[in-house]
C-alpha cells in the first residue's frame, strides 16, 4: 500500500482511503490539484468515513475534476460544486457509483427501460427536465429511485427529501419529480428486474 501511496504521491495526485475497512477503501484523486478540488477530495472522504456507503460503492477510483460535470464512467468523476453541501455532494456520489451498478446488468436494465417505457411513454428530453436523449431518462429513473433510497438509509428521511426536493429543481427534474410523486411505480419495475442492490 504505501508504495502505491508513493507512486500516486509522484505522479502528483492526491489520494484518501475511506472507511476503516479495507475492502470498501475508495481512491480519491484531482484532476488539477487546485484548492477546491483538494477540498472536495477531503469533504469526500471525511463524508465516507462517517457514513456507511459501503452498500452503494460499485468501483473504488473517483477523481474531483472542477472542470467537469460529474460522470460515472470511465472514472467516477465528480466536481466541486457541492463544498457548502455534504448532503448534495454525497447523493451525487451516490448517483454516479449507481450507474456502474446498472452498468453491470445491462440486460436487467434494458428490461427495465421497457418496462418504464410503457408506463411513461413520454419522456422530456434535455436541460433540465430530462437527460440527453429518451433511453438515459428511463434508467436515471432508476438510478434517482435508488439514489433516493441509499440518502434515506445514509441520511435519514427528512435529510434525503431535502436533497431530492433541491434535485427537482436543479436538474433531471421531471425524473426526480416523477420518482417523488410516483415511487411505487418505479419501485415495481425495478423490483421486477432484480435491480436492487444487495
Amino acid at each position: 500500500m504505501l508504495f502505491i501511496i508513493q507512486r500516486l504521491a509522484l505522479a502528483g495526485l492526491l489520494l484518501f482511503c475511506q472507511s476503516s475497512r479495507a475492502d470498501h477503501a475508495i481512491s480519491i484523486s484531482t484532476a488539477h490539484k487546485s484548492a477546491r478540488e483538494q477540498q472536495a477530495a477531503a469533504q469526500l472522504d471525511r463524508l465516507l468515513r462517517s457514513h456507511d456507503a459501503s452498500r452503494w460503492a460499485f468501483t473504488r477510483t473517483v477523481v474531483i475534476n472542477e472542470d467537469d460535470i460529474p460522470h460515472s464512467h470511465p472514472i467516477l468523476t465528480l466536481h466541486a460544486r457541492h463544498l457548502d453541501d455534504d448532503n448534495l455532494l454525497l447523493s451525487t456520489y451516490v448517483h454516479e457509483q449507481l450507474h456502474w451498478f446498472l452498468s453491470a446488468r445491462e440486460k436487467q436494465m434494458n428490461a427495465a427501460a421497457a418496462a418504464l417505457r410503457a408506463i411513461y411513454p413520454r419522456v422530456p428530453v434535455g436541460f433540465p427536465e430530462g437527460s440527453a436523449d429518451e433511453d438515459g431518462n428511463y434508467e436515471h429513473l432508476v438510478v434517482a429511485y435508488l439514489e433516493h433510497q441509499a440518502i434515506r438509509s445514509l441520511l435519514g428521511e427528512s435529510k434525503a427529501q431535502q436533497v431530492i426536493q433541491f434535485w427537482t429543481t436543479d436538474h433531471y427534474t421531471w425524473i426526480y419529480k416523477t420518482v417523488l410523486r410516483e415511487p411505487e411505480k418505479v419501485a415495481a419495475v425495478i423490483k421486477a428486474h432484480g435491480l436492487l442492490p444487495p
